[in-house]
């Protein structure tokens, strides 16, 4: 025989699980509760006031033909048994009318709370009907409509406040689905490319019947240079979701120590300005962040022969370690400037010509500025070239030095 086990409530009922049966049940009770402690006040008031002997009467006594009380609970003609007679009706009496009142007051107490759970149930409807309006427009919206807001009307309350917050919630969203799906296509082109490129140098070399050792060693190392650009590629990828991630640990960085670490040797002249810019955060995204600043500083520069200069300052600004890079280079035109820090975003007939860098380096930055709560700025130069400044939060101070690091060559 198996026991099968007893629900909850009789009858297989269940609690309430929907939020107005619950504000429904929380009036009732509320008004239950108020009720009952006011019926108690006024007992208690009712009960602890003295009776007045020429407040009223006891109630009619039926006199004999001698003019004295008839009946055999007549009281005696001593005027003191009189008065305690008197005493004694009066206190039957009023015995007998609180306990009237009591019941009365009980009758009428459950009939109210019966009306006020009615009443609870209508105004939690009321209440919460922009709850349900707030529920059904979010339940329609998807992946394939998220620009869609519910919009919320009325004044600025509670609800109305929750319902921005919701669509400004939406609104970021939407904004990470967009560059989501504008960094796959982006992605899945850049990575195209070297495999289209694979494929063609692979046909040309298998198509040629006559192929020397010379001819496929080439194609070899062409299909290896490939293959570390596709590895440069995914590895550059996984740094950008890494600093988009957020910060996984942090350490205080001096922003001057890996300036100083990292600037590149040779090419254009290094003019340097290093102070002590402490800097709370991870110290490899940090580094990243100061190489992909100076390897674009140097890429996009004047080619050689020409004069062609980088600037690097870090130091203080207003209490915030700040880094400025600073470089020469063709003119930058102004419309470019906004999708600068995109990925897969290069100037001018760089997306077409020449592949020296892929386009990832400054949103690398971006991500990794985003990620340590700073900010970064880039502006063009009139006489050409590009300025960026990047600025964290306040970390910790730091013992001045008598003059700043610098080097030129």
């Amino acid at each position: 025989m198996r026991l099968r086990s007893l629900p909850a409530f009789p009858c297989g009922l269940r609690g309430p699980r929907t939020i107005r049966w619950r504000l429904t049940l929380l009036y009732g009770a509320l008004f239950a509760v108020a009720g009952a402690a006011l019926l108690a006040f006024t007992y208690v008031l009712v009960a602890t006031t003295e009776p007045s002997l020429t407040g009223g009467s006891p109630g009619p006594v039926s006199l004999d033909g001698t003019g004295g009380p008839a009946g055999p609970d007549a009281p005696p003609q001593d005027p003191a048994k009189i008065a305690a007679y008197v005493e004694g009706r009066l206190s039957v009496l009023r015995a007998e009318q609180l306990h009237q009142f009591l019941i009365e007051s009980a009758v009428a107490l459950a009939v109210m709370t019966v009306v006020s759970v009615a009443l609870g149930r209508l105004m939690a409807g009321r209440v919460l009907a922009p709850l349900r309006t707030m529920t059904a427009a979010a339940r329609r919206i998807s992946a394939d409509n998220l620009h869609e807001r519910l919009a919320v009307p009325g004044p600025d309350d509670e609800l109305k406040a929750m319902a921005d917050t919701f669509d400004a919630v939406l609104g970021r969203v939407e904004g990470a689905f967009e560059a989501q799906k504008q960094f796959v296509a982006n992605a899945s082109h850049e990575l195209r490319t070297p495999l289209t490129l694979q494929q063609a140098i692979v046909d040309v070399a298998l198509d040629d019947p006559d192929a020397s050792v010379e001819s496929l060693r080439a194609a070899c190392l062409r299909m290896r240079a490939a293959g570390q650009e596709q590895e440069r590629l995914i590895e550059t990828l996984l740094t950008l979701a890494r600093s988009q991630r957020g910060l996984q640990r942090r350490e205080f960085v001096d922003l001057a120590e890996v300036v100083r670490a990292r600037l590149p040797e040779g090419g254009p002249r290094m003019e340097t300005d290093l102070g002590p810019a402490p800097v709370l955060g991870d110290p490899q995204l940090i580094e990243r962040l100061v190489v992909n600043l100076a390897d674009n500083a140097v890429r996009h520069n004047h080619p050689e022969g020409e004069e062609s200069w980088v600037r690097v300052w870090t130091g203080l600004d207003g209490g915030r370690p700040v880094l400025r890079i600073a470089n020469s280079g063709p003119v930058i035109p102004p419309g470019q400037m906004s999708g600068l820090f995109q990925p897969f975003r290069r100037l001018g007939a760089e997306r077409l010509g020449r592949r020296d860098g892929l386009g990832l380096g400054l949103s690398i930055v971006a991500a990794v500025v985003a990620a340590h709560g700073g900010t970064v700025e880039a502006w063009s130069r009139p006489e050409g070239g590009l300025s960026v400044r990047v600025g964290f939060p306040p970390g910790v101070p730091v013992r001045p030095v008598s003059a700043a690091v610098g080097r030129t060559k």
